[in-house]
C-alpha cells in the first residue's frame, strides 16, 4: 500500500496529551510529528503527509473551526492526490465535527476521524492502535465513497450515527440504532454495509446561534422564550420519549415559531427517533401541527450541527423541514 497517500490532520485531543507533572492532569503537549514519532510502524503502512491544524481539547472545538477544517479538507482532496484523509480529534466533540464534515463533504476519498480515550502517559494508551486502524481504513478501496467515518477501538462507524456513550472506556463510541458499519482486524478492513442516507451542503458560512434545550418533567417555557429573546436563529428541543414535552413548554414553542424561528424536535432517549404518534397537548402530533420539525434519530448535539448548516443554506422554513424530514415517513 506504499503507493497510497494519506494526509493526517492533527487537531488535538487526548491523543496529543500528556500528564502535566505539576497538576497530574492531562494537557495538550504533542504536535503531529511528535505523535508519529511515537508510532513509527505507521510509516510502513502507506505514504504519509501531515498538517498541524491545532492542539485543541475536544471542548475547545467551535463551529468556525469545523468550517475551516471542512474547507481545508475539500481543498486538499480537490487539489492533491490523496487516497484518504485521517483527522485526529478530541473525543468529547468528535462526533459533532465528524458529522459537520459528513454534511459538507462529497468527494470519493474517505475521511476518517480518530482519537484516543487515554493520553500518552497512561498505561494502555489506545492512540497508536486507533491511528493505525484509521490509516488502514483510509487506504482501503471499500472505504471509497462512504463519506466521513469514525474509527475507534477497531470499529468503523458512520459519522451520521456514531456517538460517545461512556466517559472513560475505550469502547465508548457506538452507533446505537444500527451498529458499526465495519471493523479492522490486524491489517484487514472489513465492511458490513453502507450507510446511504447521506446529505451534502455546499456552504461558505455557518449559522452559530442555535440553542439546544433538553426537556425534563415539569419544565416551563422560560428557556425557550429566553432563547428567542436573546437572538437564537434556531432551537433544538430534546423531548421525552418519542418527542413529547411538558404542556407548560408549548407556549414557548408557539412563541419561537411565531417569530419565524425553526424548532427541531428530537428525543432525549439514546436510541430511536422522534415521532408524532401521540396527540395530547405537548405530544409529537400536537407539536408538528404547530410547525415543529422532526429530527429523525439524531441526538440533540447533531441536530444542532445540522440546523447550523441548514440555515447557512436556506432561510425558508419549508426547505429546512425538507432537509430534516425528507424520506422520513
Amino acid at each position: 500500500m506504499k503507493n497510497k497517500k494519506v494526509l493526517i490532520i492533527f487537531t488535538g485531543g487526548t491523543i496529543s496529551m500528556k500528564n502535566d507533572e505539576k497538576t497530574n492532569a492531562a494537557i495538550p503537549a504533542m504536535t503531529g510529528e511528535d505523535i508519529l514519532n511515537l508510532v513509527p510502524e505507521i510509516k510502513d503502512i502507506t505514504t504519509l503527509e501531515f498538517i498541524n491544524f491545532g492542539m485543541m481539547p475536544g471542548p475547545h472545538m467551535t463551529p468556525d473551526h469545523m468550517l475551516e477544517l471542512s474547507i481545508l479538507i475539500n481543498h486538499k482532496i480537490g487539489k492533491e492526490d490523496y487516497d484518504g484523509i485521517v483527522v485526529t480529534h478530541g473525543t468529547d466533540s468528535l462526533e459533532e465535527t465528524a458529522y459537520f464534515l459528513d454534511l459538507t463533504y462529497d468527494q470519493k476519498a474517505p475521511v476518517i476521524f480518530v482519537g484516543s480515550m487515554k493520553n500518552s502517559t497512561e498505561f494502555g494508551w489506545d492512540g497508536p492502535e486507533n491511528l493505525i486502524a484509521a490509516v488502514r481504513t483510509a487506504i482501503n478501496e471499500d472505504a471509497e465513497g462512504r463519506g466521513v467515518m469514525v474509527v475507534m477501538n477497531n470499529e468503523i462507524h458512520s459519522a451520521a450515527q456514531v456517538t460517545k456513550t461512556k466517559t472513560h472506556t475505550i469502547d465508548t463510541f457506538k452507533s446505537k440504532d444500527f451498529g458499526p458499519i465495519g471493523f479492522v482486524s490486524r491489517d484487514k478492513v472489513h465492511f458490513y454495509y453502507s450507510y446511504t442516507k447521506r446529505q451534502y451542503f455546499k456552504i461558505s458560512k455557518v449559522v452559530k446561534d442555535i440553542d439546544l434545550i433538553k426537556c425534563g418533567c415539569g419544565m416551563d417555557d422560560k428557556f425557550l422564550r429566553f432563547s428567542v429573546d436573546s437572538g437564537a436563529k434556531g432551537i433544538v428541543v430534546e423531548g421525552l420519549g418519542k418527542g413529547n414535552i411538558p404542556p407548560t413548554m408549548v407556549s414557548g414553542i408557539d412563541y419561537a415559531i411565531g417569530k419565524g424561528i425553526p424548532v427541531i424536535l428530537v428525543s432525549r432517549c439514546i436510541m430511536g427517533r422522534a415521532m408524532d404518534d401521540y396527540g395530547y397537548p405537548g405530544a409529537g402530533r400536537d407539536l408538528t401541527t404547530r410547525g415543529v420539525i422532526l429530527g429523525d434519530n439524531l441526538p440533540g448535539q447533531k441536530a444542532r450541527i445540522k440546523l447550523m448548516i441548514a440555515l447557512a443554506s436556506t432561510s425558508r422554513m419549508e426547505e429546512i423541514k425538507d432537509i430534516f424530514e425528507k424520506n422520513y415517513y
